[in-house]
């Protein structure tokens, strides 16, 4: 006998697939109606919508994954919250990352950010870039 069939449970019967699906059914709609009908404020509202998917996570890696710490002497268990934790860095990384991005970006110069006409013919192309200060010892007029 393998490991699959010592660890067969009512989960891989169909009253356990029919299960899965009334939970996954009814924890997607739940958020669908909560925030289509504005029953809780927009805060509270996407605070329940992350809980319910966190829920719904759950649901889908034990009725359909069949992920529990009995499998593979919970080995598969392991590699999928090594995997989570790998998504959580490069996603709060990212996130990080872009966020910083806007702090240290140069100052956009006030006539690109006037609003008005965009300009046409062949100087719309053109960039011009800040003059930038000597330094002391440079030859300004010109290139030897």
């Amino acid at each position: 006998m393998n490991a699959h069939a010592a660890d067969s449970g009512h989960h891989t019967s169909l009253s356990g697939y029919l299960s899965g699906f009334v939970l996954a059914v009814v924890l997607t709609a739940v958020p669908f109606w909560v925030i289509g009908e504005k029953v809780l404020a927009p805060g509270a509202a996407t605070a329940l919508a992350l809980v319910f998917a966190a829920l719904q996570i759950v649901v889908h890696m034990h009725y359909f994954l069949h992920l529990s710490p009995k499998a593979e002497s919970g080995w598969s268990l392991l590699a999928l919250a090594f995997t989570g934790l790998l998504v959580g860095i490069v996603l709060w990384g990212s996130a990080w990352v872009m966020g910083h991005m806007n702090a240290n970006m140069m100052p956009m110069p006030m006539a690109a950010a006037r609003p008005g006409p965009a300009p046409s013919g062949p100087a719309a192309n053109v960039v011009v870039a800040p003059a930038m200060p000597a330094m002391p010892g440079m030859d300004t007029q010109g290139m030897h």
